[in-house]
């Protein structure tokens, strides 16, 4: 990832380099004051998507991926305080949800998990999360 400069002083972002946030304009995360707000976040990898057909497998990898874009702007995954999931098939919602339990299961963030049509046949997950840095 890469952090990158923008207008205001006190807002920073960073970028994984995937041709999404090139496309449509975004960041993987923006940090405003102690405030950080993480892009939904797929399995995309830069050889195409990672975990094809198991959607645990991506959830570690979007988890993982969060984790980098949290710690870059000085925040870490204790200081998450809502995560949002979208997933392709809602068949996948326990397998997705004890991946997210593994990590957040003593954090406990306010989360929010439905099935969404996702932009890329192989993308079975999507994550947003928010943190709040103490």
């Amino acid at each position: 990832m890469s952090e990158s400069t923008t207008r205001r002083q006190d807002r920073r972002s960073v970028s994984t380099g995937t041709r999404w946030e090139a496309i449509a304009g975004y960041a993987r995360a923006v940090r405003v004051g102690n405030r950080v707000l993480v892009s939904g976040t797929t399995a995309s990898g830069p050889d195409g998507t990672v975990g094809v057909g198991d959607p645990a497998a991506q959830t570690r990898f979007v988890l993982d991926r969060i984790e980098r874009a949290l710690v870059e702007l000085g925040a870490s995954l204790h200081d998450v305080v809502r995560t949002r999931i979208f997933v392709r098939r809602i068949e996948d919602w326990e397998a997705v949800a004890r991946v997210h339990g593994e990590r957040f299961g003593e954090i406990r963030p306010a989360n929010t998990l439905v099935q969404a049509q996702l932009v890329g046949d192989d993308l079975l997950v999507e994550i947003e999360a928010e943190a709040e840095i103490p």
